[in-house]
């Protein structure tokens, strides 16, 4: 059997057992539908939140960050590990204890402010809604190759397959659903790097290998990394482990990335409201543990297999006749995700620096197959640039095309492939779940209609979910950027207004309900501005050089030090609020959660 006919039979025993488990989870009742019951156990809800969190950024888009950029890519794992962490320790237990449903419910109790909910609740609508807009991406680059299909196509399809299951079942559907999806992706990415590190050093364990020797080969005995870096600096490009090698990775910007993503994680919704579905609080510090180990394995893992990829990729691809170019990259110029371009006429694969031509390519149909081989311009819409360049590859395939450079057999390519869809998946899930919980709970049932009925709050909650995949689905047929800087946007919005304010809210009595307010209109109208200026109106990085990934810290500093003015300046919480933020910040244990 081969790789489309592996890869039908993983995706379709994955996708039954989603819909199957989300079919016997489904709910009828709010709290079912927004916090599973809080009847999740601990090893259960680290598993989902491993699923919930790592998403098609961490599966797919990470790794091919790294194995691009070398050491700067790196920038991403620590930034999204530390922010777990930061979230683990600083945050979950804490707004377990308060006992309410989303993180609006928190915001607009704690600041006494049907307003400051609203606020809450856009803020909330606006990070879910670019987050999964990455994710839909991702899904469509799966199903591009591997069920040959468009990415348009692929997208529709994840569509529709993500809205069974969650609105559907809810976040009792979602959680079970999750922890198989958290199986599968895991499995897919581990296997195929034991197998590439035990061919290319002889080691199986890729942590340790990709710092090891190359065992065959005519870069026998040398070590992997130093291998990469001779390699980087014999084509042009900057040495693969060194650091700040980019023109826009100063020491500034590498801390504003790294932080932005760090509390922007501490921020996000989706992953916040895992830690509100388990019974205890106590149950929520233990399923961060949990979660912190199941995250690890792949997060550890990651780094390897850029480096994997970049050296295979290289061996493979570069020098090359085009006619004897190997299959996998003619397999992933089909959806336009590789590309070659014979600006020299002699017939070889040239991979320098730079970018072959501007923008990503546009392929041309041609009796039913993609225009392949030397430019033309009619066949693309791009023009090539002038530097030697002639290899394009996008970066969000590599963790994908990895089992086929390595030449893995066609089983792990299909299982690799079912594993990126269950990434994408879990965490788009999450997500909607958070904009449907925001508008039906936040918005619909505690200011617009506070006699609504459960059927008509969960009818709500289903309705928003249902729109917010269209809208997500148009962008992931019309992406902005790579799956893993659209998702980096999604860190820095939560970064500039949720976190500062639940941060705040736990562990100061003296913040007003005007400051919070003030603080989150202030922290997320500047960084969406800057990012939409930067990114998508040509304006340069006005801000310190600050790269619109990084720009999530400034806006955090700007909603704390409004907030801190605007609370000078204003009364402070009534007593029973002050009374209120003392009972939930000081750990009375570890027993059943306190509801208010």
């Amino acid at each position: 059997m081969g790789i489309l006919g592996w890869t039908y039979f993983w995706v379709g025993i994955t996708f039954g057992v989603y819909i199957f488990i989300a079919w016997r989870s489904r709910v009828s009742d709010t709290k079912g539908f927004y916090v599973a019951g809080m009847g999740v156990p601990p090893v259960a809800n680290g598993m989902a939140t491993g699923a919930d969190w790592m998403s098609a950024a961490s599966f797919i888009s990470m790794a091919g960050l790294i194995s691009f950029l070398g050491y700067p890519g790196t920038y991403y794992l620590l930034g999204w590990t530390g922010g777990y962490v930061l979230l683990a320790l600083l945050l979950a237990p804490y707004l377990r204890k308060f006992g309410k449903y989303t993180v609006p419910d928190f915001v607009g109790d704690r600041y006494y402010s049907q307003s400051a909910r609203m606020v809450a609740a856009a803020c909330t609508v606006f990070i879910s809604f670019t987050y999964v807009c990455g994710q839909m991406r991702g899904v469509g680059i799966v199903f591009s190759r591997f069920l040959e299909v468009d990415i348009n196509t692929g997208v529709i399809i994840g569509m529709c397959i993500v809205f069974i299951y969650a609105g559907l079942g809810g976040m009792k559907g979602i959680t079970w659903t999750q922890v198989a999806q958290y199986c599968t992706l895991i499995m897919a990415y581990l296997i195929p790097a034991i197998a590439i590190s035990t061919k290319i050093t002889g080691v199986p364990i890729p942590q340790i290998g990709f710092g090891a020797t190359i065992a065959s080969g005519p870069d026998a005995g040398k070590y992997l990394l130093d291998t990469l870096n001779v390699i980087a600096r014999d084509l042009g490009f900057i040495e693969y482990t060194k650091a700040f090698a980019s023109t826009n990775v100063n020491m500034l910007n590498v801390f504003c990335i790294m932080f932005a993503l760090m509390v922007g994680t501490a921020g996000l919704p989706h992953v916040i409201i895992r830690f509100f579905t388990v019974p205890k609080v106590r149950d929520a510090r233990i399923s961060a543990g949990w979660a912190l180990f199941f995250i690890a394995l792949l997060y550890t893992t990651a780094p390897a297999v850029a480096a994997f990829a970049r050296y295979n990729m290289i061996n493979t691809l570069n020098e090359k006749p085009y006619a004897e170019a190997p299959a996998w990259f003619k397999n992933w110029q089909r959806p336009g995700l590789a590309a070659w371009i014979d600006k020299n006429g002699d017939g070889k694969i040239q991979y320098r620096p730079g970018a072959p031509f501007e923008g990503r390519p546009s392929w041309k149909m041609e009796n039913g197959q993609h225009v392949l081989g030397q430019y033309q311009q009619p066949l693309l819409s791009n023009k090539p640039t002038d530097n030697q360049n002639e290899l394009y590859i996008d970066q969000d395939i590599m963790v994908l095309a990895s089992p086929e450079i390595g030449g893995l057999p066609a089983w792990v390519v299909g299982l690799v492939a079912a594993g990126g869809l269950a990434a994408a998946l879990s965490t788009a899930a999450g997500l909607l779940l958070a904009v449907g919980s925001a508008v039906s709970h936040d918005l619909y049932y505690r200011v617009i209609n506070k006699t609504a009925t459960e059927k008509q709050r969960l009818l709500v909650a289903r309705i928003m979910i249902g729109v917010a995949i269209a809208c997500a689905g148009w962008f992931g047929i019309y992406p902005p950027a790579f799956v893993a800087q659209v998702v980096a946007f999604a860190f820095g919005l939560a970064a500039a207004s949720l976190f500062p304010i639940i941060l705040l809210g736990i562990f100061s009595t003296r913040v007003t309900r005007e400051a919070a307010i003030c603080g989150m209109l202030a922290g997320i109208i500047f960084t969406a501005v800057y990012i939409i200026q930067t990114k998508f109106l040509g304006v340069s990085n006005w801000f310190l050089g600050i790269t619109p990934e990084g720009i999530g810290t400034v806006g955090m500093v700007f909603n704390f030090i409004v907030t801190f003015i605007v609370t000078s300046f204003t009364k402070a919480p009534p007593k029973e609020i002050q009374e209120l933020v003392e009972d939930v910040r000081i750990p009375k244990g570890a027993g059943a959660a306190v509801d208010h």
